[in-house]
């Protein structure tokens, strides 16, 4: 089913398998997957191209099996730099041999060898897969706080706007632990007559490592909340873990009382933060 359909329809709850470098092998992708579709989310996103290291030819195939064996709508990632026109097409149609039709329009970490070669941005291969795939249901990323690249957040959502008049359906935001940021950054999508839905991302941190380590990939900021439960925990790597789960429960259960259009958990490949944000959203009335 198209995720556009969905969020038409209510506020979404989704997950994300996001190996944090390398390949992730099919059958431990689809473990995973399976535990994470016990939670009856409207989608999981297929991602293998963290840190630069390009699409996986194995994510339209795990992207087939979520739907076809986890019976679960898949959202599968396609990034562009370093891809022609040619291996875009190639991807795609592999996705429409298998049913799988969204997909998450991306430019990709730029990396020494990966340059662009038919698109330089996002909103290039968007319209690119506007115009010769319209089957396809297209999401594209935001950034609350703006693109680390960005010179302003300004310029940020003028490239967010670039992406809805290519053609994207919905966004998906970047991580972030602020959620007064997101809501400002809300309204100036607003401002600047951005209508697609927006899916808010939110990652479960379960270490002091991992948060600084995708803070400073991503450019997101650390609020003063944060760093006190993680003085709190100590070195203790349990103790840092629920912390960590425990803040973005209270993040989720502030966004669906505000309004999103959807909630998307970062888990790292963690089925056991999938069922904890679950949980703590079946326990404020966002999911049933």
């Amino acid at each position: 089913m198209r995720i556009a359909n969905i969020l038409a329809q209510r506020q979404t709850f989704s997950f994300e398998i996001f190996p944090p470098r390398g390949d992730l092998p099919v059958e431990q992708a689809m473990s995973i997957a399976a535990q994470m579709a016990a939670q009856h989310p409207d989608w999981i996103s297929v991602t293998f191209s963290a840190g630069g290291s390009g699409n996986s030819g194995a994510t339209g195939a795990i992207a087939a099996q979520i739907q076809a064996e986890a019976r679960t709508n898949a959202l599968a990632h396609l990034t562009c730099l370093g891809s022609s026109r040619a291996d875009v097409d190639t991807f795609v149609e592999e996705l429409a041999a298998h049913g799988v039709e969204n997909v998450l329009a991306l430019r990709g970490d730029r990396a020494p060898g990966r340059e662009a070669i038919d698109f330089e941005h996002a909103s290039d291969l968007i319209a690119h897969l506007k115009a010769s795939a319209p089957q396809l249901c297209i999401g594209a990323a935001c950034y609350p706080e703006g693109h680390v690249e960005a010179s302003s957040l300004a310029a940020d959502i003028e490239q967010i706007k670039a992406k809805q008049d290519a053609g994207a359906d919905f966004l998906v935001t970047q991580l972030f632990f602020d959620n007064e940021l997101f809501y400002r950054f809300r309204e100036a999508c607003v401002r600047a007559r951005i209508k697609i839905p927006i899916v808010v991302g939110i990652m479960p941190f379960t270490s002091t490592k991992q948060i600084q380590r995708m803070a400073f990939t991503c450019g997101a900021s650390i609020p003063a909340a944060v760093i006190k439960r993680l003085i709190a925990a100590g070195e203790d790597p349990q103790s840092q873990a629920n912390a960590g789960i425990e803040y973005a429960c209270e993040q989720l259960r502030d966004l669906a009382a505000n309004g999103v259009d959807g909630l998307h958990i970062y888990s790292m490949n963690k089925p056991s933060v999938a069922r904890a944000t679950h949980d703590a959203l079946v326990e404020c009335g966002y999911l049933a």
